[in-house]
């Protein structure tokens, strides 16, 4: 009866298979296109944010009220934007009249500056406030308030114009 036997291989001839199959692998992977899908893809940004991020521009005098209270609670929707993992609704409202028409806003700005830049930061490390912000390509410096509704949404305050003005 003949039996053969297998040897197995030294921790050598491992190592080298080991190496030999990692370096097939890596060639494969540089030669086959990414199968992710990219950030900036539309598709993308509906599937982070969830819903359609709605736009439009606003006079900062008829929504002052609303401003000014979103303002005042910034320190606290900075908190809340960090835990918000899913909003049903997200409206961008674009005041390209800010600086020049309502000094109380401004001032309110200048007061809370800290308390803004703490936003921002929240906004930036939230995928799903920045993918809502950055798909209307609006600078993060742009923002100045942000409002929680009830029903489930939010409101980004921003200066400037829709069209970066």
């Amino acid at each position: 009866m003949n039996l053969s036997i297998m040897a197995r291989p030294t921790t050598g001839e491992a190592r080298i298979h080991l190496i030999t199959a990692v370096a097939l692998v890596a060639a494969f992977v540089l030669q086959t296109p990414l199968f992710a899908q990219g950030l900036q893809r539309e598709e993308a940004i509906d599937a982070i944010v969830g819903s359609e991020v709605k736009t439009e521009e606003v006079e900062a005098e008829s929504a002052s009220s609303r401003i000014l209270a979103a303002i005042d609670a910034t320190a606290a929707n900075a908190e809340r934007v960090r835990k918000t993992f899913s909003l049903d609704e997200i409206d961008i409202v674009f005041l390209p009249d800010l600086e020049e028409k309502d000094s109380r806003i401004s001032s309110a700005i200048a007061e809370n500056e800290e308390q803004i830049a703490m936003l921002r930061e929240a906004i930036e490390g939230s995928a799903l406030f920045f993918h809502a912000v950055d798909s209307r390509s609006i600078p993060l410096r742009d923002v100045v308030a942000l409002e929680y509704a009830e029903r489930g949404g939010v409101t980004i305050f921003v200066k400037g114009g829709a069209n970066g003005n």
